[in-house]
């Protein structure tokens, strides 16, 4: 597990900004102390500072007035949580070059789980000053850790030293850390500290039962954590994609042509990955790394699973024509990476002597690319639903993720249904000759409608799992007017049987 902190997290954002990312190797220009301060318990205090400012002896939570009695030169930045949280996002979205399980820790670092990836940079040493180099020269203060112990990997990095630690140096580089370091509550460690027990060797070579009655469990079980004695899980901050294949370039390249030219390579090697499960790809990524640290992610989805090489590029064409504006190429890009965030069953077609199959795909072709090219609310098809009553029997789904094999029961007996149904009930004033006999004449939207025929009623009672028991029954009635215009009326309760009042909706139009 590689920990990393950035203790200059907030002033290295800043500094980034105004000085651009190499001020850290072209040498820091001649600026007053930099610091960020906000409101702490009713008072201006200084929330993080950069090397300059702790030089000189300045400390976080210090009174912004002390601060610049000590330097009035000094430059204070009204702190900014939220930006400080995107920057640390996007160097975690940098950091997914190196491993896809990368989570966060806290609000100033980053964990990065490495099992099975350190061999591919040259070993977790290599790994390590590589991933301290590169972040050097993007303008950020990084220090990490790497052991098999988030724990311990996470005091090493921000109390001890960076570098590898083996499992049979745990204890000894553990031993002489701070209480601090094993991730205590302050008032737990201020207690601990009271007492003389101020090193991760005092409580190691201290009685656990006393440890344990005094200070609480979790003492010892930050302790079993830094050692490796118990398990720790960390949870990565985004799914892992279940087939990734990755190109890593000589040569950035900017082009749209060359990107979409690497893609379908990249989904050429996907092929054979999904053949052997016997899978198709239904939502595909392409991650671009920009040689600036910068990450694109550019998702596309199919309503069907597919993993045609030709097919998956025109689906990234039609992507980059969506947000060709937004795709900024910068210098280039060095790493492309395809991933499959979600795969089912792929269904083998014969072709027959003209290369085609039995079954047409090409009205699923262009709904994929009209979606990756206008988005997921373009087209609209209607799907049944399990529901007897009307206006919940059927619903609008995105194209794209409407199933065309899931199909729905018909119920054993149904009267005939309208050609337009409203989307909403409009209510109508309704007179009727007998208290649940259907209408003699009806008005609706301002119009007056004498009846010639009716038929009905056909009776629906409602869905008290999803209207609760109160709700009233419904009695519809097919009517058609003295012009020959039919409709669907319905009446909504039933008489001296249910509390509400009965009332007359117009619900549908017949052809």
């Amino acid at each position: 597990m590689l920990a990393l902190t950035f203790p200059h997290l907030p002033t290295d954002r800043i500094a980034r900004r105004r000085w651009g990312l190499s001020w850290r190797s072209a040498g820091r220009p001649e600026h007053p102390p930099l610091v960020c301060a906000g409101r702490v318990k009713n008072a201006m205090r200084l929330t993080a500072l950069d090397e300059a400012a702790e030089a000189i002896g300045l400390k976080p939570g210090q009174g912004v007035a002390e601060a610049r009695a000590i330097c009035p030169a000094l430059d204070v930045i009204a702190a900014d949580e939220v930006a400080d949280r995107q920057f640390l996002e996007a160097i975690a979205d940098w950091c997914d070059r190196y491993t896809p399980l990368v989570a966060f820790d806290g609000v100033d670092g980053i964990f990065l789980d490495i099992t099975g990836c350190a061999h591919l940079f040259g070993g977790e040493k290599a790994l390590l000053d590589d991933v301290l180099k590169r972040l050097f020269h993007l303008g950020l203060d990084a220090r990490g850790a790497v052991s098999s112990a988030p724990g311990l990997s996470w005091a090493a990095a921000r109390f001890g030293a960076s570098g590898v630690i083996i499992a049979d140096d745990a204890l000894g580089v553990a031993s002489p850390l701070p209480v601090a370091a094993l991730r205590l509550p302050e008032e737990t460690v201020l207690a601990l500290q009271k007492v003389g027990l101020k090193q991760v060797g005092d409580l190691l070579a201290a009685p656990r039962a006393p440890l344990a009655r005094r200070f609480g469990t979790l003492v010892l079980l930050r302790l079993d954590q830094m050692l490796g004695r118990e398990d720790e899980p960390v949870s990565p901050r985004r799914p892992v994609a279940d087939i990734s294949v990755e190109r890593r370039l000589a040569e950035p390249v900017q082009g749209e042509e060359d990107l979409l030219h690497l893609t379908r390579q990249l989904a050429t090697t996907l092929k054979s990955q999904l053949e052997a499960r016997d899978q198709g790809g239904r939502r595909f990524e392409l991650m671009l790394f920009r040689v600036d640290g910068r990450v694109f992610r550019i998702v596309a989805g199919t309503s069907m699973p597919v993993r045609d090489p030709v097919r998956i590029g025109a689906l990234f064409c039609e992507r980059f024509a969506a947000v060709h504006d937004d795709l900024d190429a910068g210098f280039g890009f060095e790493i492309l990476r395809l991933n499959v965030l979600q795969a089912e069953a792929y269904a083998a077609v014969q072709a027959d002597f003209s290369g085609a199959g039995p079954v047409d795909t090409s009205l699923a072709a262009f709904i994929d690319q009209a979606v990756a090219r206008f988005g997921p609310d373009c087209l609209a098809q209607p799907s049944l639903k399990e529901s007897h009553v009307p206006e919940r029997a059927s619903l609008l789904l995105p194209a794209a993720a409407a199933r065309s094999d899931e199909v729905v029961p018909a119920a054993p007996f149904r009267a005939a249904r309208p050609i337009r149904l409203l989307k909403t009930p409009e209510p109508v004033e309704a007179m009727a000759e007998v208290p649940e006999g259907a209408p003699m004449s009806f008005r609706w939207r301002r119009c007056f409608h004498r009846v010639r025929r009716a038929e009905g009623p056909e009776r629906l009672a409602a869905e008290w799992w999803n209207d609760g028991e109160e709700a009233p029954t419904r009695d519809y009635f097919r009517i058609e007017d003295e012009a020959g215009r039919r409709y669907w009326l319905f009446r909504e309760g039933l008489y001296e049987r249910e509390p509400r009042l009965p009332r007359w909706f117009m619900h549908g139009v017949f052809a």
